[in-house]
Parts: C-alpha cells; structure tokens; sequence
C-alpha cells in the first residue's frame, strides 16, 4: 500500500510517522470488523451457511435425484423384474457481489497520528454491518432483480389455510382460544409430514414477534403455564419455536405468516460464497478509502416440500 505521494497533482502527502501509523492502524481497523457480534440478523443464526462455492464463481448450480420404481413378488422362474430409475432435476442460483467502503482524510489522520490515538473503527464496522445486513435480507426475501431466492417466499414450499374459526370468523391468533393455536400449530406441521408420507419431519416453528409474544404471555385457563411453555414440553418433535421480524406482514394482503421446516444443512443453506473482505487503502484526493466485499447468493432450499407456511396469522 503506497502512502506517500510526490505527484503534484495530488496535494495529499503523509510524512514517513503518519504513513507507518495509518499502515497499522487500517490492519488493526480491519481485524477487528470481522469479531462484530450480529444482533438481530436471523438469517445468520437460523440457516446453516455454506461457503463452499468459493469466491470469483457467478451461480452455484445443484441437483435433486428421485427413485421410481417398486419391487413386487415373482415367481421362481420369472424374468420380468420390475426396473427401478432415478431421475434429477437441476437448478442454478444467482451470486451477487455486495460492496460499499469507508475512509479517512489527511485531517483525521494526521490528528491521529500526533495525538497517538487509534483511528475511529465505527465506520469499519458499519461496513461489516452493511453487508451483513443486506445479506441478511437476500437470504430472507427474494429479489427478482438480483435473481436470489430467500426463505420466506421461496418456490415450491408448502402453503396451508389456517381456519377462521376465532371471535368474527377471524383466522387471528390474538381472537382464538389456547385449542384453537394449538391446532393451527399442528396443521402447519401436517402440511409437510402428510404431503410427504411423512418423508420430512419438520422440527423448528417460526413467527412473526406478535404471535410468538401471544404464545409466550399466554396462560393456560386456571394455571400459571404459558402456551409456550405447554407446546414445548407437549409437543416433542417441535425442537425450536423462535420469531422472526421479517415474516410480520409477509403474507398475502400484507398479513403475519408463520413457516415450519427442516433447519439443517441437508435441507437449507445460506450461501456466501466470498466472506465480507476488506482491501488495500486507495487515495482520492484528500482521503483514503477502504473498499469492501463481498458475496451471496441468497438461500437454497433443497427439498420445498420440507417447508410450509400459512398466513392470516
């Protein structure tokens, strides 16, 4: 990283002091972004991430095998075995690059440098944040423009009716009663485990803040139980019951919905190809500017019918 400057169409220049302190303190700036703590940003704790494509790659490409064929009872001297086939169905997935940058001018700098203290590292970690909010938001919702597929709408998952058989006729969880949650509960899973020939056995229930805080304040008539509370220690193939801020009006005609699935890295991943870098200071003008990058290409869901989601919640 060349600091100094001798042309003399560029009026910045750093003395040897200021250009060996701004050389360590950008490394220093730089190390310490990637031990951000990300708060709030679900996709990163709830989907398993991959980066196994690399970086420098423009799709990630898999593939979905199926066996046909069925084994039936033959006679001893039979030769008309039935034949079983695989067939697969292949699909590609756009990656994104994401970049934004921060930097310093001559002014802080030098200011810095004399009074011996680090540079200001906030605007680093607002650039890890960035990306890390934008990706967050691939991985979550689909963006036709950039070609990637989020969790919360993506094709061909599993999409079930909740009655509307609370106070009104409303399909609202705040108007039905402890019964009536419950089952809505159960329908969501069903929606996997009967369409699948219970093939796929979802484990986690996601949903909106509102109706996860609805779960957890109320009590059960005559009892100190939380319907939280019963659900989990009575309904034992649900391993996790968390919200999600981004399914608060996602639904059809903008209302709450709510999604079961399989969370492992069999059945999802969160792609980032390339991890958020950061690279060389570069001069303009009378300041330095660090560029960063990254990318992603959203989720991948490998089997839909794994998934399920119901609005009007």
């Amino acid at each position: 990283m060349v600091i100094t400057q001798n042309n003399p169409n560029n009026p910045m220049r750093l003395d040897r002091g200021e250009a060996v302190f701004f050389a360590r303190e950008v490394e220093h700036v730089k190390r310490r972004t990637y031990d951000m703590k990300l708060r709030e940003l679900k996709a990163y704790t709830l989907i398993p991430i991959s980066h196994e494509a690399g970086p420098g790659v423009t799709e990630i490409t898999f593939r979905r095998y199926t066996g046909v064929g069925f084994a039936r009872v033959i006679a001893d001297y039979a030769k008309d075995f039935p034949r079983v086939d695989v067939y697969g169905v292949e699909d590609t997935v756009r990656v994104k690059g994401l970049g934004v940058s921060y930097g310093y001018n001559l002014k802080e700098i030098r200011m810095s440098a004399r009074a011996g203290k680090a540079l200001d590292q906030r605007r680093a970690a607002t650039a890890r944040r960035a990306h890390a909010e934008l990706s967050n938001k691939l991985a979550l919702i689909s963006n036709p423009a950039t070609g990637t597929r989020g969790l919360i709408d993506y094709p061909g998952i599993t999409e079930t009716t909740i009655p509307a058989d609370g106070t009104g006729g409303s399909t609202l969880w705040a108007t039905k009663t402890d019964d009536q949650i419950a089952r809505d509960i159960d329908i969501l899973f069903d929606a996997v485990i009967l369409s699948t020939y219970n093939r796929e056995n979802p484990d986690t229930l996601l949903l909106p803040l509102e109706n996860y805080r609805i779960l957890a304040n109320k009590r059960l008539s005559g009892t100190d139980t939380t319907l939280l509370k019963f659900i989990q220690e009575n309904k034992p193939w649900i391993k996790k019951i968390d919200w999600l801020h981004e399914l608060s009006g996602a639904g059809a005609g903008k209302t709450n919905r709510a999604m079961v699935g399989s969370f492992d890295e069999e059945h999802i991943t969160f792609e980032i190809p390339q991890p958020f870098e950061q690279f060389d200071a570069q001069q303009d003008g009378m300041e330095f500017t660090i560029p960063c990058h990254s990318e992603c290409a959203g989720t991948i869901i490998y089997y839909p019918m794994a998934f399920a989601c119901a609005d009007g919640l």
